[in-house]
C-alpha cells in the first residue's frame, strides 16, 4: 500500500468517528454508567408558553360546564383557575381544552393538555397509561331513574337497558362486573341524560355526585341507587413519566390544603347545588391526603 491509499484511509476513519461522537453527544448523555434521554422540563415549557393547558368538561355541571356567558365554571374550574395562578402568577393564564370522558388518556399522551382536571376517577388500568396527582375528591358510582319506574337496585336491570357514558368507570364496571346487562353508550354527557329524558334506556350510570345534582334539578328522576361498587378518588393527570409536573401538582394540593382551600371550592361551587343533602366530608379530599 502506498503513502497516498494510506492517508485516505487514515482521514477516512477520522471522518467516521467524528461522525458517530456527534451523534452520540447530541443525543444521550452518561449518569452513572447508564444512558438517559435529554428530557426538557415540563413546567419550563408552560412558562415560556404563557399558558397551561387544562383539560376538563364542558357539560358536567356542578364540575365543569359552560355558563350563560360562555365562560367556564364548574368545581375542577375553580381548582384550575388556582393551579395557574400559583404555577404562572395569573388564573387567567390559562387554556381550558374541553374533552370528552373517553378521550382524556389521549388528550395527554398526545400533548394537546398538560392537566387533566375533568372529575378523572383514578383505577388500575388508568394508572398504567397516565400519570395521577394525589387525590382532591371522593365518588362512587350511582344510577338514576325515572321517578315513576325507579331503579333500585342492579338486579332490576336485567333485560333493560342501562345508558352509560363512553370512557367512565360506570361503564367498565358495568361490561366487567354485569356483562348480561345491555349498555346503551353515549360519548357525550348530554346525550346520556336527553336519552333517559326520552326513555331509551331504563335508568343512567354515572358518578353518584353527578347524579345527586342533575336529579335536584329534574324533579321526576331519583337517584334510586346512590352508592355502586367501592369508594373511589378522583386526581389531577398528567402524561406518564412527566415526574416534574406531578410532583408539582401534589406539592400545590399540600399547600391548599394549609388554607383549606378544597373545601373553599365545595362552597363555591357545589354547596349551593347540594345544600345540606350531602356532607362535604364526604367528597373533599384536602391536602391531597385521604383521611
Amino acid at each position: 500500500m502506498n503513502f497516498k491509499k494510506i492517508l485516505a484511509a487514515a482521514f477516512s476513519a477520522l471522518l467516521l468517528i467524528g461522525v458517530l461522537a456527534g451523534c452520540g453527544s447530541n443525543t444521550t448523555s452518561k449518569t452513572d454508567g447508564k444512558s438517559e434521554t435529554a428530557v426538557k422540563s415540563s413546567i419550563e415549557e408552560i412558562k415560556k408558553r404563557g399558558t397551561v393547558r387544562i383539560g376538563i368538561f364542558g357539560d358536567k355541571p356542578p364540575f365543569g360546564y359552560i355558563d350563560a356567558n360562555g365562560k367556564n365554571q364548574g368545581y375542577d374550574v375553580f381548582i384550575a383557575k388556582r393551579f395557574a395562578k400559583d404555577l404562572l402568577g395569573d388564573e387567567s393564564k390559562i387554556e381550558f381544552v374541553l374533552l370528552e370522558p373517553a378521550s382524556r388518556v389521549e388528550y395527554l399522551q398526545t400533548n394537546k393538555v398538560d392537566i387533566i382536571l375533568a372529575n378523572f376517577t383514578v383505577t388500575e388500568e388508568r394508572k398504567q397509561k397516565v400519570d395521577f396527582a394525589n387525590p382532591y375528591m371522593k365518588v362512587a358510582l350511582g344510577i338514576v331513574s325515572p321517578k315513576g319506574e325507579p331503579i333500585t337496585s342492579v338486579e332490576q336491570l336485567k333485560g333493560k337497558k342501562l345508558i352509560v357514558t363512553k370512557g367512565t368507570t360506570a361503564e367498565t364496571y358495568f361490561t366487567k362486573n354485569h356483562p348480561d346487562i345491555e349498555l346503551l353508550k353515549f360519548d357525550q354527557i348530554t346525550q346520556t341524560f336527553e336519552a333517559l329524558k326520552d326513555k331509551r334506556g331504563a335508568a343512567y350510570a354515572n358518578d353518584n355526585t353527578l347524579l345527586f345534582a342533575w336529579a335536584k334539578d329534574n324533579a321526576g328522576f331519583t337517584v334510586g341507587v346512590p352508592t355502586l361498587g367501592g369508594l373511589d378518588t378522583i386526581a389531577p393527570a398528567v402524561k406518564k413519566g412527566n415526574k416534574e409536573l406531578l410532583d408539582w401538582i401534589n406539592t400545590e394540593l399540600e399547600t391548599l390544603g394549609k388554607e383549606t382551600f378544597i373545601h373553599k371550592a365545595y362552597d363555591a361551587t357545589l354547596k349551593p347545588v347540594y345544600g345540606d343533602t350531602i356532607n362535604p366530608e364526604d367528597i373533599v379530599v384536602e391536602g391531597g391526603k385521604l383521611k
